[in-house]
Protein backbone atom coordinates (compact mmCIF):
# COMPACT_ATOMS: atom_id res chain seq x y z
CA UNK A 1 0.00 0.00 0.00
CA UNK A 2 2.39 2.47 0.88
CA UNK A 3 4.38 1.79 -2.39
CA UNK A 4 0.84 3.18 -4.29
CA UNK A 5 0.54 5.82 -1.95
CA UNK A 6 3.98 6.85 -2.86
CA UNK A 7 3.82 6.57 -6.80
CA UNK A 8 0.47 8.68 -6.82
CA UNK A 9 2.58 11.21 -4.60
CA UNK A 10 5.34 10.98 -7.27
CA UNK A 11 2.76 11.58 -10.22
CA UNK A 12 1.42 14.12 -8.09
CA UNK A 13 4.50 15.68 -7.79
CA UNK A 14 5.57 15.44 -11.52
CA UNK A 15 1.98 16.96 -13.25
CA UNK A 16 2.40 20.13 -10.18
CA UNK A 17 6.06 20.26 -11.88
CA UNK A 18 4.93 20.02 -15.52
CA UNK A 19 2.25 22.70 -14.62
CA UNK A 20 4.63 24.89 -13.31
CA UNK A 21 6.53 24.77 -16.47
CA UNK A 22 4.57 25.48 -18.73
CA UNK A 23 2.61 28.58 -16.80
CA UNK A 24 6.48 29.66 -16.53
CA UNK A 25 6.34 29.66 -20.23
CA UNK A 26 2.76 31.28 -20.71
CA UNK A 27 4.23 34.24 -23.16
CA UNK A 28 5.49 31.45 -25.83
CA UNK A 29 2.70 30.48 -26.55
CA UNK A 30 -0.57 31.40 -28.41
CA UNK A 31 -3.38 32.15 -26.41
CA UNK A 32 -5.16 28.49 -27.99
CA UNK A 33 -2.10 26.31 -28.07
CA UNK A 34 -1.87 27.23 -24.36
CA UNK A 35 -5.53 26.53 -23.71
CA UNK A 36 -4.57 23.28 -25.26
CA UNK A 37 -1.29 22.65 -23.70
CA UNK A 38 -3.17 23.12 -20.22
CA UNK A 39 -6.22 20.84 -21.40
CA UNK A 40 -3.59 17.90 -22.02
CA UNK A 41 -2.44 18.00 -18.65
CA UNK A 42 -5.81 18.36 -17.29
CA UNK A 43 -6.75 15.22 -18.69
CA UNK A 44 -4.36 13.16 -17.20
CA UNK A 45 -5.89 13.71 -13.89
CA UNK A 46 -10.00 12.42 -13.61
CA UNK A 47 -12.40 14.39 -15.14
CA UNK A 48 -13.37 16.51 -11.76
CA UNK A 49 -10.19 17.26 -10.78
CA UNK A 50 -10.53 19.65 -9.00
CA UNK A 51 -6.85 21.09 -9.61
CA UNK A 52 -6.67 20.18 -13.09
CA UNK A 53 -10.51 22.42 -13.39
CA UNK A 54 -8.63 25.37 -11.85
CA UNK A 55 -5.81 25.63 -13.49
CA UNK A 56 -7.87 25.02 -17.10
CA UNK A 57 -10.13 28.11 -15.68
CA UNK A 58 -6.83 30.33 -14.62
CA UNK A 59 -5.99 29.73 -18.80
CA UNK A 60 -9.27 30.50 -20.01
CA UNK A 61 -8.82 33.44 -17.52
CA UNK A 62 -5.59 34.57 -18.82
CA UNK A 63 -6.02 34.08 -22.89
CA UNK A 64 -9.29 36.30 -22.45
CA UNK A 65 -11.86 33.77 -22.02
CA UNK A 66 -13.46 34.68 -18.97
CA UNK A 67 -16.42 33.15 -19.65
CA UNK A 68 -15.42 29.62 -19.76
CA UNK A 69 -13.09 30.55 -16.94
CA UNK A 70 -15.52 31.48 -14.25
CA UNK A 71 -17.00 27.86 -15.40
CA UNK A 72 -14.38 26.21 -14.97
CA UNK A 73 -13.49 28.01 -11.57
CA UNK A 74 -16.90 27.14 -10.03
CA UNK A 75 -16.89 23.75 -10.95
CA UNK A 76 -12.96 23.40 -9.74
CA UNK A 77 -14.61 24.65 -6.19
CA UNK A 78 -18.04 22.58 -6.31
CA UNK A 79 -15.54 19.94 -6.18
CA UNK A 80 -13.71 20.60 -3.16
CA UNK A 81 -10.98 22.87 -4.24
CA UNK A 82 -8.66 23.32 -0.99
CA UNK A 83 -5.79 25.28 -0.14
CA UNK A 84 -4.20 27.70 -2.31
CA UNK A 85 -5.82 27.16 -5.16
CA UNK A 86 -8.85 27.11 -3.84
CA UNK A 87 -8.01 31.29 -2.46
CA UNK A 88 -6.72 31.81 -5.87
CA UNK A 89 -9.71 30.12 -7.68
CA UNK A 90 -11.88 32.81 -5.68
CA UNK A 91 -9.66 35.79 -6.13
CA UNK A 92 -9.74 34.68 -9.83
CA UNK A 93 -13.28 34.37 -10.30
CA UNK A 94 -14.22 37.55 -8.74
CA UNK A 95 -11.59 39.25 -10.81
CA UNK A 96 -13.74 37.19 -13.92
CA UNK A 97 -16.76 38.44 -12.56
CA UNK A 98 -16.20 42.06 -12.19
CA UNK A 99 -14.40 42.10 -15.49
CA UNK A 100 -17.70 40.41 -17.00
CA UNK A 101 -20.01 43.49 -15.22
CA UNK A 102 -20.85 41.42 -11.64
CA UNK A 103 -18.62 43.64 -9.50
CA UNK A 104 -21.75 42.77 -7.10
CA UNK A 105 -20.91 38.82 -7.19
CA UNK A 106 -17.15 40.11 -6.76
CA UNK A 107 -17.59 42.10 -3.74
CA UNK A 108 -19.73 39.24 -2.27
CA UNK A 109 -17.09 36.70 -2.98
CA UNK A 110 -14.28 38.66 -1.54
CA UNK A 111 -15.86 40.05 0.91
CA UNK A 112 -16.43 36.33 2.27
CA UNK A 113 -12.72 35.64 1.59
CA UNK A 114 -11.41 38.67 3.48
CA UNK A 115 -13.65 37.73 6.17
CA UNK A 116 -12.34 34.00 6.21
CA UNK A 117 -10.64 33.13 9.83
CA UNK A 118 -6.93 33.53 9.72
CA UNK A 119 -6.81 29.87 11.85
CA UNK A 120 -8.64 28.70 8.78
CA UNK A 121 -5.98 29.48 5.81
CA UNK A 122 -2.19 28.13 5.72
CA UNK A 123 0.70 30.27 5.56
CA UNK A 124 0.55 30.73 1.67
CA UNK A 125 -3.17 31.08 1.38
CA UNK A 126 -2.41 34.10 3.82
CA UNK A 127 0.31 35.59 1.83
CA UNK A 128 -2.59 36.31 -0.85
CA UNK A 129 -4.45 38.22 1.60
CA UNK A 130 -3.28 41.74 0.01
CA UNK A 131 -4.72 40.24 -3.61
CA UNK A 132 -7.46 39.55 -1.85
CA UNK A 133 -7.68 43.08 -0.60
CA UNK A 134 -6.43 45.01 -4.39
CA UNK A 135 -9.10 43.11 -6.36
CA UNK A 136 -11.88 43.84 -3.54
CA UNK A 137 -10.87 47.66 -4.00
CA UNK A 138 -11.23 47.26 -8.03
CA UNK A 139 -14.42 45.87 -7.55
CA UNK A 140 -15.63 48.32 -4.49
CA UNK A 141 -14.64 51.29 -6.93
CA UNK A 142 -17.00 49.38 -9.94
CA UNK A 143 -19.62 49.27 -7.71
CA UNK A 144 -19.84 53.09 -6.62
CA UNK A 145 -18.39 52.62 -2.86
CA UNK A 146 -15.12 54.51 -4.11
CA UNK A 147 -14.20 55.76 -0.44
CA UNK A 148 -14.90 52.22 0.67
CA UNK A 149 -12.20 51.13 -2.04
CA UNK A 150 -9.45 53.80 -1.09
CA UNK A 151 -9.22 52.89 2.33
CA UNK A 152 -8.99 49.51 1.96
CA UNK A 153 -6.31 49.67 -1.06
CA UNK A 154 -4.64 52.34 1.05
CA UNK A 155 -4.37 50.05 4.48
CA UNK A 156 -3.24 46.99 2.29
CA UNK A 157 -0.55 49.70 1.14
CA UNK A 158 0.16 50.73 4.78
CA UNK A 159 2.30 48.11 6.08
CA UNK A 160 4.53 47.92 3.02
CA UNK A 161 5.54 52.00 3.14
CA UNK A 162 9.49 52.59 4.67
CA UNK A 163 7.50 55.49 6.57
CA UNK A 164 3.97 56.73 7.24
CA UNK A 165 2.59 53.60 8.17
CA UNK A 166 0.74 54.46 10.88
CA UNK A 167 -0.18 57.78 9.65
CA UNK A 168 -1.88 56.08 6.51
CA UNK A 169 -3.30 53.36 8.15
CA UNK A 170 -5.31 56.23 10.00
CA UNK A 171 -6.58 57.89 7.39
CA UNK A 172 -7.05 54.44 5.55
CA UNK A 173 -9.46 53.81 8.58
CA UNK A 174 -10.89 57.83 8.52
CA UNK A 175 -11.80 57.59 5.07
CA UNK A 176 -14.96 54.64 6.33
CA UNK A 177 -15.77 57.33 8.86
CA UNK A 178 -15.27 60.86 8.53
CA UNK A 179 -16.82 62.57 5.58
CA UNK A 180 -13.86 64.57 4.61
CA UNK A 181 -11.15 61.70 5.29
CA UNK A 182 -9.38 63.61 8.00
Amino acid sequence: MTNDRDHDQDQDHDWERRVTALWERIDTHEPADFRARVAELAAERPADDPAALFEQGAAHDSTGQPEEAVRLYRRALDQGLTGLRRRRAVIQLASSLRNLGRPDRAVELLTAERDMPADRLDADEQALGSAVDAFLALALADTGRDREAAALALGALAPLLPRYNRSLAHYARALLTAPDGS
